[in-house]
């Protein structure tokens, strides 16, 4: 990571590294559960998941207001371990899936961007993190 503050979320998935790494990397699933609030969706995503591969999402508001594409291009990938990529603005994102009792540990550490508080940085990218957490625990089929 740079000199940029840097933000680490976390959270532990109640199910196997395959469903976990699964839900967490292919686009079908990545539609499913990648919104902080319910008035957000991800109507479309891209995932080209290697080094030097790229990934698009289009996040936007369910009323139609507001989108934006969010992605970039992957720096390092190893099953079931790390994803490591750099966003489209230059900033560094690292999420390390680990074993842990009973389930994954997702570790997701990434360089704030200068438009919003860290607090809401932190907690906009944890809601997502918890809803992927309750999809990949309870609705991924």
């Amino acid at each position: 990571m740079g000199n940029k503050p840097v933000i680490t979320i976390e959270t532990i998935v109640i199910r196997d590294m395959n469903r976990v790494w699964t839900c967490w990397t292919e686009p079908r699933h990545i539609m499913q559960w990648n919104n902080a609030s319910e008035d957000w969706h991800t109507p479309s995503a891209e995932n080209d998941l290697r080094v030097r591969g790229t990934f698009t999402y289009k996040m936007a508001a369910k009323d139609g207001s507001f989108s934006f594409d969010f992605g970039g291009v992957y720096d390092e990938v190893q099953y079931g371990k790390r994803i490591a990529y750099t966003l489209g603005d230059g900033r560094k994102v690292r999420i390390d899936f680990m074993e842990s009792d009973g389930g994954v540990k997702v570790i997701e550490t990434f360089e704030a961007e200068e438009t919003n508080s860290l607090e809401m940085q932190r907690d906009g990218w944890q809601a997502i993190l918890d809803h992927f957490k309750h999809y990949a625990e309870m609705k991924m089929n």
